[in-house]
Order: C-alpha cells, then structure tokens, then sequence
C-alpha cells in the first residue's frame, strides 16, 4: 500500500514550494512582481490571478513502518493543476475562484515520461480530470496583511481511486485550509520567509474493493493531513528569485484501525519574471525519509498570469 499514496504526497509538497513563490501583480506598489508581492497577498478587485502548475513525481524506493528503505519497481505521477482567483474586494482581503485537478498515473516500472502517453494500459495507467475545488482567500486581520488563509471543498470527479491495481486520486470529500505568512528579511528586499501549513481534512466511506476490480470509499477516509513547510527565498535581481524550503507532512487517522504515515521533503527551484504579469517557475524536491511512503524525487514546471 506504501506506493499508492505517493501521488496526494508529492502534489501536497509541490503545490505548498509553488505558493513560496507565489506573488500577485500589486502594481500600487510598482517595481517586481515577483519581490513585492507574496502568497499571502491578495488581488485588487476585479483582478484575475490564473496559475497552472505543473508536478512530476518519480520513485524508486519506498520506506516501512519503520522508516526502513528498499528498491520497488518505479512508479509515476503527474499532476497538473489551474487555479483562478478573482478578486471581489477594494481593500484586497477577499479572492474568490476554483482549483481543478488533471492526474496521470503509471505503475509497475514503466518509464518517467509514460504518464505523458495518457494511453490507459490496463494494469499500468490511468488518467482523466479527477477534482475541482470552490475556493475563497482572505486576509482575516486588516493590520496584518501579510497573513491569509486559503479554504476549498475538494469535490471528487472519479468513479473510484483504484481500478485494476492503479490509483488514480482520492474518492472523497475534503476540507482544505491553508495559512499562508511571510516576513521580508532586513529592508533590501533581497531575502524572504515565508511559511505555510497545510491542513486537510478527508471525508469519506472506508475503502472496499468489488469483485470488478474497482473500488469504493477511500484510503483517507476520517483522516487529517497536516503540512508545514519553511522557505526561504533570495533575489539576485528584482526579477529573479532562488529559493530552498524544507516541508513535512503528517496523516493522522481517526480511525482505530486507520492508516499513517509521514514524510519529510527538502527542494530548491527558481522564478523568473518574464513580462510584467506574467511570471515562470521551476522547481525540484527530494523525499528524503518516511514511514509507510513512497520515496522519490519530483520535477516542476509552473507559470502564472495576473491581469
């Protein structure tokens, strides 16, 4: 079972280091985008803030209960991801919008890049839109605008999380709250803080599985995931930024019989302001240790547009 969860990790990490870079088009400020505006910062009214992210996730190796590692055949996960958000409020505290989720999954050690042949081999593949997510972003204190919170309700577009031993994306409900903080470092604007904790709440029927194949509930049913992450960013320029963060996640079941497990990840990646609202990312994260997990390495791509 160790594999099967790999692909909620890797998006979970991925998606956390995208947001340290993060910056909304504050043009009331001037100058960078990307240095003058942080992910806790929110759109002016009836700004649009549209980010597709990229994350590719490889592994080899998966850890026991006992945080022990040994080879496994490799397995594969891609997950794209669009957010938009568009901003209701003068006073830049209120974004409203939606997250929607395209998964390709491959197994049983086929290669990295066959998650892009979307060719749903029986056994080894499987892909197709998997969730959308009514989202709402707000800064809860006036005098504290550099700390947000994101809530979503992660609503399932799949039938069941398993169908012929690949898992493809949860099959339940989830309640999503990020906290989003930063803190510049001295007054150059060179260095950045920011920090994020991620908490997920899963809804949802035990997993069962038919005679078909396929399966019913879900792996995380009655659980919490617990994220935070520390990052730290550098800018050689204003339109250029280095960053290295360290993140840790924790799944919590409330049931007696429930699965845990967590999982520790460091990275590093850059962005690059290429027009004035138009912004590129990569970024590379390693798994280093675990229990009951998949390890593995993960490659990212990302661009975002503030109108």
């Amino acid at each position: 079972m160790k594999k099967i969860f790999t692909l909620a990790l890797a998006t979970l990490f991925t998606i956390g280091a995208f947001a340290q870079e993060d910056t909304d088009n504050d043009q009331d400020q001037g100058g960078s985008v990307i240095q003058n505006l942080t992910p806790s910062k929110l759109i002016g009214k009836g700004q649009v803030d549209v980010k597709w992210f990229n994350n590719l996730f490889t592994q080899t190796r998966v850890a026991d209960a006992n945080g022990d590692v040994s080879a496994a055949p490799r397995g594969n996960f891609f997950t794209s991801t669009l957010d938009f958000f568009y901003g209701v409020s003068e006073n830049r505290r209120v974004s409203i919008g939606a997250i929607l989720e395209f998964r390709s999954n491959t197994v049983g050690g086929r290669g990295a890049f066959d998650v892009f042949s979307f060719d749903g081999e029986r056994g080894s593949a499987r892909s197709g839109l998997t969730s959308i997510a009514p989202s709402i972003k707000y800064v809860p204190f006036a005098s504290l605008s550099n700390f947000s919170i994101q809530s979503s309700i992660v609503i399932p577009l799949i039938d069941s999380e398993f169908e012929n031993g690949v898992f493809l994306d949860e099959d339940a409900f989830v309640l999503q709250n990020r906290f989003f903080y930063d803190l510049p470092l001295g007054t150059t604007k060179e260095w950045q803080l920011f920090f994020d904790v991620n908490t997920e709440y899963n809804f949802g029927d035990d997993l069962v599985f038919t005679d078909d194949g396929r399966s019913e509930g879900s792996f995380a049913s009655n659980s919490l995931r617990l994220t935070p992450g520390a990052f730290l960013s550098y800018f050689p320029t204003s339109k250029f930024t280095a960053q290295v963060f360290a993140q840790h996640f924790q799944l919590i079941s409330f049931d007696d019989d429930g699965f845990e497990q967590d999982l520790t990840a460091v990275g590093a990646g850059a962005k690059y302001q290429l027009t004035e609202s138009l912004n590129l990312e990569v970024l590379w994260s390693y798994f280093a240790r675990g229990n009951d997990t998949g390890l593995g390495e993960s490659y990212n791509f990302g661009l975002r547009y503030v109108l």
